[in-house]
Formats: C-alpha cells, sequence, structure tokens
C-alpha cells in the first residue's frame, strides 16, 4: 500500500500562498462571469429561506418564475428544495432582511462556491507533497474550468447552486477525513453536501471510512476499535445527524411525511415522458448513461458550426483530462478503491432519476463526481506534469471556455 511523505520544510508556505491566490483568482473570475444573468431569478432557495425568516414555510404567492413551487392547502407554496439547501442561503437572505445588502448577491455565491471549490481541491493536494506547485494548481483549476462546472454553475439558478454546494462540501469532508483530520468538520461539510443533493448522504460511510482508518491496525478486536473510535464518530455524526432529523420534520411539516420531499407533488411533473415509471426508475439508466458518457455535440450550418446539444452530453468530451484515469492504478490502494465505489454508488443513484437534468452542459448532474474523480487523479498522476496530461488539460479548459461562451454570450442554443 504507497504512502506519501510528509510535506517538505520550506515549500509549504510557497505552497499555501499559492493555494491562496489561485482561489481568490478564481473566485473573481467566478464573480465577474456571473454578472451576465441566465438563471439567476429562479432563486427557489433564497425566497424559502425569506419566509423561513419570517415564520413561514412557504411562500403565500407563486411567481411565474418559480415553477418548482408546490401548492398546498392554506395557500401556501412550498419548494421541493431539501432543508440543507434552504440553509445554505440562509446567512444571504438574513443579510437582505437586515437590509444591510439590497438584492440575493447570486454573482457574489457563485464566486464563493468556484473559489471554495478550488480552494479546498488545493488543499487536498497536499496529501501528495512531492506534487509540484503548478501540478496542484493545474488539478484545482481543472475541477473548477476544466469540467462542466464553470457553465452550469455560471447559470446561477437553484438548482446548479445546489450542486455547487454538493461539490463544495464533499471537497472539505474529504480534506477534513483524509489530509488534515477533523471528524466535527468533516461531517459538517458532509452536511452541507447532502444537505444540497440528498443521494451524497449515500457515500458517508466512505467519508466515515477514511477518519476512522488511523484506529485499524488489523490485530486490535472490534471492541477496542470501537472504544478507540468513538469520539471521532460521535463528533463526524454529530451534524449530519441534526440534519437529517430537521430535514424529516421540515418534510412531515410541508408535507405530512417525513419521506416526502415535495417533488412528485409539481403540478404535471409525472406527466412528462421521463417520469412515465415514477420519479425514479430502472428504465431511466439507458438514457441516463447515454447522456453521461457517449452523446455527441451536433452541428449546425452556421458559425461556429459543432455546439453543445444543451440537452446533455458525454462527460469525456467536455473533459477529456478524466482519460487520464484509464491506467493502471499507482497509489493507495484503499482511497482509490473507495473513490471508485463512491463514483458507481452515486452514479447510479443519478442514472436512476427520470429526467437527464434539462437544459445543462454536458451531464450536470455529474458535478458531484467531480471531488472523487480529483481523488484519482491525485492519485494516479506523477509528481510533475507530463506534455499529455497538460495537452489534455488545455484542451478540457478550452472545452469548458467554449461552452460557457456558447451558453452564456450567444444565442446557438437558444
Amino acid at each position: 500500500m504507497a504512502m506519501h511523505k510528509s510535506e517538505p520544510l520550506g515549500s509549504s508556505g510557497i505552497n499555501l500562498w499559492l493555494g491562496l491566490g489561485l482561489t481568490l483568482f478564481i473566485g473573481a473570475v467566478f464573480w465577474l462571469l456571473a454578472q451576465k444573468t441566465y438563471y439567476q431569478a429562479l432563486n427557489y432557495t433564497f425566497v424559502i429561506a425569506t419566509a423561513l425568516l419570517q415564520g413561514h414555510l412557504g411562500v403565500t404567492e407563486a411567481p411565474t418564475w418559480l415553477n418548482e413551487l408546490v401548492p398546498m392547502s392554506g395557500g401556501l407554496y412550498y419548494s421541493v428544495f431539501p432543508l440543507g439547501s434552504v440553509l445554505s442561503v440562509w446567512p444571504l437572505s438574513t443579510l437582505v432582511s437586515l437590509g444591510i445588502i439590497r438584492d440575493y448577491p447570486v454573482n457574489l455565491l457563485v464566486g464563493l462556491l468556484a473559489a471554495g471549490c478550488a480552494g479546498f481541491a488545493y488543499l487536498y493536494t497536499r496529501l501528495r507533497p512531492q506534487l509540484t506547485p503548478e501540478k496542484r494548481a493545474m488539478l484545482a483549476l481543472w475541477l473548477v474550468a476544466g469540467t462542466w462546472f464553470m457553465t452550469n454553475l455560471l447559470f446561477a439558478g437553484a438548482w446548479q447552486l445546489a450542486l455547487g454546494f454538493a461539490v463544495l462540501g464533499q471537497l472539505a469532508a474529504l480534506y477534513w477525513s483524509v489530509v488534515h483530520r477533523r471528524p466535527f468538520w468533516a461531517g459538517l461539510a458532509l452536511a452541507v453536501a447532502f444537505g444540497n443533493r440528498t443521494e451524497v448522504i449515500l457515500i458517508s460511510p466512505i467519508i466515515l471510512a477514511f477518519l476512522l482508518r488511523p484506529y485499524w491496525h488489523g490485530t486490535r478486536s472490534w471492541a477496542h476499535f470501537l472504544e478507540e473510535s468513538r469520539s471521532t464518530i460521535i463528533q463526524f455524526c454529530l451534524a449530519p445527524v441534526m440534519l437529517g432529523l430537521a430535514t424529516l420534520a421540515y418534510n412531515q411539516a410541508r408535507f405530512g411525511s417525513i419521506f416526502d420531499f415535495g417533488y412528485a407533488r409539481i403540478p404535471g411533473v409525472l406527466d412528462e415522458p421521463w417520469y412515465q415509471q415514477g420519479i425514479f426508475s430502472l428504465s431511466a439508466i439507458g438514457e441516463n448513461a447515454h447522456q453521461m458518457l457517449w452523446a455527441g455535440w451536433k452541428q449546425i450550418q452556421q458559425w461556429p458550426h459543432l455546439v453543445p446539444t444543451g440537452w446533455g452530453g458525454s462527460i469525456l468530451l467536455a473533459s477529456p483530462f478524466l482519460l487520464l484515469l484509464i491506467r493502471k492504478p499507482k497509489g493507495d490502494i484503499l482511497r482509490i478503491s473507495l473513490a471508485w465505489t463512491a463514483i458507481v454508488i452515486l452514479t447510479f443513484s443519478l442514472w436512476v432519476h427520470g429526467n437527464p437534468g434539462g437544459w445543462q452542459y454536458s451531464y450536470r448532474y455529474a458535478m458531484i463526481l467531480l471531488p472523487w474523480f480529483l481523488v484519482l487523479l491525485v492519485e494516479y498522476l506523477p509528481n510533475r506534469a507530463t506534455k499529455l496530461e497538460t495537452g489534455l488539460w488545455l484542451v478540457s479548459i478550452a472545452m469548458s471556455a467554449y461552452a460557457t461562451y456558447l451558453f452564456m454570450w450567444t444565442d446557438y442554443l437558444a
């Protein structure tokens, strides 16, 4: 089993300053790009967070652009977004309610999410102290600017922001469970992730396994193992359990059932063709797999002649850098095995969802897989960037920039 040496003395400060500069740069770029309005008005979670501040679970009037609010008895409209996604924007709703800021600063939130994801991605690479600073920056930049992450996050609707929080939460949970072990913070970060994308709760055992790894010595009994690790388990579980119980109570208060998130209650949603077998169905796997793995772009008569479809597309085409994972595994076997396990579990949970994701670049749901691809890349790749890696990285960055330009500043995909 491959292990990594500690970071050389003297390089730590340089790497941290580079990581800080990279984080600020990414945040500023995304903030500037997010000035363009796209789905920013579709701020379901902000509206509900504001209602909660006023003591209401929902709103009394549904604007035409909030088509996913569910009408219920008593004249209230409830959002189908889980409690965690509402609480994630609660601080911003509070600032607006107090008059400290005038409007919901969705562009600032986009910048903070991108900066946070790049920052924690960079921090995670400290697991490999032999990686050059350039390689660390390459991996962090790839995650936010060389995948389908940038285009979709810049849409800035409630759905995309929830995915951004889910990516950020997982990256932070991985950092605090693998690189710099902090059980409570790892649990809190995981709560942020699954509070925004419920399926992420399925990988909780994997994060916990990373945290508990130092306690397993092979020769110890289970009783001794549990005695040693009890404090870590309790600290890790505290925030996720509290949010889970609050979410169930939230569901009960809105829809009369702790397991009802309300999605199937959206007027007309079950009449849509992709939900004929229900919101979740094994019959949906084929179309989701097609959209995520091998759906291509489309040709048009005028320039630029080749564009994304706007309804999906292969993640390998959106980010050819992922092709570097088609090689013999290297590095820590446990982390590699658990990362692939997390990818399989999350992918299956996404593929059984009837709708492949609607209007999007590539397969936006697969944003939640990016932290686990990072785990694999940190294990697989050499310490210095090779010509092949640099080439695929540049192509991936260019593809992301091109797609962002098409979606946000042209009408080719309108």
